[in-house]
């Protein structure tokens, strides 16, 4: 399966905010996962898909109240019950934040069971990715 990358948008409010009045590290915590999530979720049923780990969220920039903060996710890496979306925050054409999710197809007790997909990484930037999510434990 080819890998495909889906977008979605915020806009940083006040009650987005930390007391340095940036955005607060928990909120941008929730939008990492939720575009992964949607990522994650547009392969398979989303009631079946849960997040089981964050991987190295990093901020690289403070965003400020008024910004627009873009989320480009794409599930990257497949195994047998999971998959691995990479989740990179933009603001205009600053990388504000990424990381890589995991995430785990499960049947309807909780327990994980087989999804049958495999992505493909066909260009250099995907490839690498793939590569960084298979070296993630």
């Amino acid at each position: 399966m080819d890998i495909k990358t889906f977008v979605i948008h915020h806009l940083v409010k006040g009650e987005d905010l930390n007391h340095h009045r940036t955005l607060f590290a928990g909120r941008g915590a929730e939008w990492v996962v939720e575009a992964g999530f949607i990522a994650a979720a547009s392969l398979l049923p989303p009631v079946n898909v849960v997040c089981v780990k964050v991987h190295g969220m990093l901020f690289r920039r403070p965003v400020r109240p008024g910004e627009i903060i873009r989320f480009e996710s794409k599930v990257v890496l497949t195994g047998r019950t999971r998959l691995v979306s990479y989740v990179r925050a933009m603001v205009g054409e600053e990388m504000a934040v990424d990381s890589f999710i995991t995430f785990v197809y499960v049947d309807e007790h909780g327990r994980p069971q087989p999804h049958g997909l495999e992505m493909v990484a066909e260009t250099p930037e995907d490839q690498a990715l793939q590569q960084q999510a298979l070296e993630l434990q």
